[in-house]
Formats: structure tokens, C-alpha cells, sequence
């Protein structure tokens, strides 16, 4: 005794018709199931099905010429999204490998990024205010214990980023040591004072890629993505 196997559900499920109960129906069906379970369609099984379809047509009712070629170009759109993904996976692995070769290019350079973390060096500290509206500007200064120990009046500012350079020197003209600092700026004056966002400027000192892109190593500082580079010093 045989049993019909019915896969008008899996060309259904294709987009495909297709009538008929032969040996060969039965094998597309067991190949459209081991796809199935694969959780994956690919070409050859797109173009096995069909074939199969074409085969076990019913004579009295063949497929029409309209539908034949509809399928085909569900063929071809299959197979160019199978491409284009391909072409667009390589393109952008290069993309990623020339972005890490022009990352790897600032080792060694200063950058500027957002950030309330800045080293003191030699030469001063360099930072920069995000001043939202125009009004006075000061930036304070805390070292490490969060002592106050410096202080800028960068006068009256138009919104926009405003550079600064802090000498290093407490209140008495004191040299502080070189390290890690803390910075705060606000805009206006009492009651009316808003804080503004502050820029840090650090070395890069390595190159590395995570799950979230290119990471630059500033140090102390720690990692910021490549993207956050307000500027390059």
C-alpha cells in the first residue's frame, strides 16, 4: 500500500505550484525537508524543486508560460541577493582592513575626544569647551584626590568649541606634577550657570578592533572608538 505525499505546502512556501505523487515528488520532499531542517534555502535546492515541479506537472493542467518565468526570476533574484550579500561582505572587509591601516597611522599622534580625563604633560594640558551658547566661560581643574587646583576664565564665548591651555600651575604659581586631572567647565555665571561638555586631548598609543569597530588606546584614558576622533593635533 503507498501513500501520496502532498508538497504543494512546500512549493506553497516558495512560491512555487506543482501537482503529482511520483518517486521523484517524494525525493523533492525529502530534500525540501533536510532543507527545512537546515533552516536554509539555497540555490541548488531552489533550482531541484523547481525542476521537480516541472516534472511532475499534471499534463491536463500544465504550467503556464507566465508562471514558468515568474519562477525563474524568483531563480535569478535569488541567486543576485546570494551575490550582492557576498560583494558587500568583501567590500566591507575592506573598508574595515584600510580604515585599521589609517587608524594604525595616528600611533603616536594626539587626538582630541570627548572626555573630563586629561593628562597633564610637560608642556601644559590642552582641552577644549563644548560652549552651547555664548556666556563666560570658566574651566576648574581637580587632581587626582579631587582637590581644586586650577582655574580658567576663558572670558565671554560664542557657542561653539573653544580651545584651552592650561600651564599647569596651582593659585601660588606652583608647578604640579604630571598626571591624570580632572576637568569641569560651566557657562555663565550664579544661579544662571549651565555645565558644558569638555574635550581632553591624548597619544595614541595603540590600535585594536572589537565587536564595536577600531579602538584607539589613549593611555590612562583607556580605549574610545576611532569614530569619537574629534580632531588629530
Amino acid at each position: 500500500m503507498s501513500t501520496a505525499i502532498n508538497n504543494s505546502s512546500i512549493y506553497a512556501g516558495l512560491g512555487l505550484t506543482g501537482n503529482g505523487s511520483s518517486g521523484s515528488t517524494a525525493n523533492a520532499a525529502a530534500t525540501a525537508a533536510t532543507s527545512a531542517a537546515s533552516t536554509q534555502l539555497n540555490e541548488q535546492d531552489f533550482l531541484q524543486l523547481m525542476t521537480t515541479q516541472l516534472q511532475d506537472q499534471d499534463p491536463l493542467n500544465p504550467i503556464s508560460n507566465n508562471e514558468f518565468f515568474s519562477q525563474i526570476a524568483q531563480f535569478s533574484t535569488v541567486s543576485g541577493i546570494a551575490q550582492l550579500n557576498s560583494s558587500f561582505g568583501t567590500l566591507s572587509s575592506q573598508l574595515s582592513s584600510s580604515q585599521a591601516l589609517d587608524a594604525a597611522a595616528l600611533i603616536g599622534q594626539g587626538v582630541m575626544v570627548a572626555g573630563t580625563q586629561a593628562q597633564l604633560g610637560s608642556t601644559g594640558l590642552y582641552g577644549a569647551v563644548e560652549v552651547p551658547s555664548s556666556g563666560d566661560v570658566t574651566v576648574k581643574i581637580k587632581n587626582s584626590s579631587g582637590a581644586l587646583v586650577g582655574s580658567l576664565d576663558l572670558g565671554t564665548q560664542a557657542a561653539g568649541t573653544v580651545p584651552f591651555v592650561w600651564d599647569g600651575k596651582d593659585a601660588s604659581g606652583n608647578a604640579l606634577p604630571t598626571g591624570t586631572y580632572t576637568l569641569s567647565a560651566q557657562v555663565g555665571n550664579g544661579a544662571t550657570a549651565v555645565a558644558a561638555p569638555t574635550d581632553v586631548t591624548a597619544v595614541v598609543q595603540g590600535v585594536s578592533t572589537s565587536s564595536s569597530g577600531l579602538m584607539l588606546n589613549l593611555g590612562t584614558l583607556g580605549e574610545v572608538p576611532f569614530s569619537s576622533v574629534k580632531q588629530i593635533i
